[in-house]
């Protein structure tokens, strides 16, 4: 860019900056769904792909509706919306508060830290016939190890982002007279907060599946169990119903957050 013209160098980095700065319509998106679901049907119409296999969308939707019509998917559905609510609202909650604290003690630090960590790695479903034992069978083990797998990435990234935090802040507000409360509440939460979200995204994901493996094993009712149900019968359009139901699940989850998060870190 050395024999290059000044003019010709800021023409050059003004159309870098626009193609970072460019906003996407929100029609691209639902573009690209619906040329996927046409490319599925048209597949699942030509026999490409046996039924069996993989059912047509128009078929899948059907089934969906016939369930939607006798309220079997509602059941389900509510029932795990039921689980899933409960163990992620626990979760996070105890996982910010212990991070904070970890965050802000060096003494907790010190003493927990390593114990958080050798725990962190278990597969938290792993643990579930244990749960079973201790809370008995019913709907506690299901939300207990919801929770369980939800505290642990809400902990570390709270732990770590309240680490973040720039030290001199901390120390203008202890300067101008904040206690330690005021520190967290004005200082701390706040610069934490980008680092605390993505803990909570990351954990939504956790959450599904944590609740989907807990309602294969031990569940009457819920979309886990549904799909687990209709897959040993054979029936792929109401267990694709089941699949779709999880996928939407996720995104409005991760659609909440966000807006969450905006409405919360509104200068990020």
């Amino acid at each position: 860019m050395a024999n290059t013209s000044p003019n010709k160098t800021k023409k050059i980095i003004k159309n870098r900056v626009a193609f970072l700065e460019q906003k996407v319509p929100a029609y691209v998106s639902v573009a690209g769904i619906t040329g996927i679901l046409i490319l599925w049907e048209l597949v699942c119409r030509m026999n490409i792909v046996p039924p069996l296999f993989l059912p047509a969308p128009t078929a899948i939707v059907t089934d969906g509706w016939d369930m939607i019509s006798s309220g079997e998917l509602f059941k389900n559905l509510f029932a795990s919306l039921y689980r899933i609510a409960g163990g992620y609202t626990i979760g996070a909650v105890f996982g910010i508060i212990v991070g904070l604290i970890l965050g802000f003690s060096k003494w907790a630090d010190a003493i927990f830290t390593p114990i958080v960590y050798s725990i962190y790695p278990i597969p938290k479903i792993a643990l579930l016939p244990l749960i079973i034992l201790w809370f008995g069978i019913g709907e506690m083990p299901k939300v207990a190890i919801i929770a369980l797998g939800v505290f642990f990435p809400v902990l570390i990234n709270t732990f770590s982002g309240v680490k973040g935090v720039d030290p001199s802040l901390i120390k203008a507000a202890v300067t101008f007279g904040s206690n330690h409360f005021s520190v967290v509440r004005k200082v701390i939460l706040p610069g934490a907060l980008p680092t605390i979200f993505a803990g909570l995204k990351l954990a939504a994901g956790t959450a599904l599946l944590l609740l989907v493996s807990a309602e294969m094993i031990a569940a009457q009712y819920g979309i886990g169990a549904m799909v687990l149900h209709y897959g040993n019968l054979m029936i792929t359009t109401k267990l694709m119903a089941g699949v779709l139901i999880l996928s939407f699940l996720g995104l409005t989850f991760n659609r909440a957050l966000q807006w969450l998060e905006r409405k919360l870190i509104p200068w990020k």
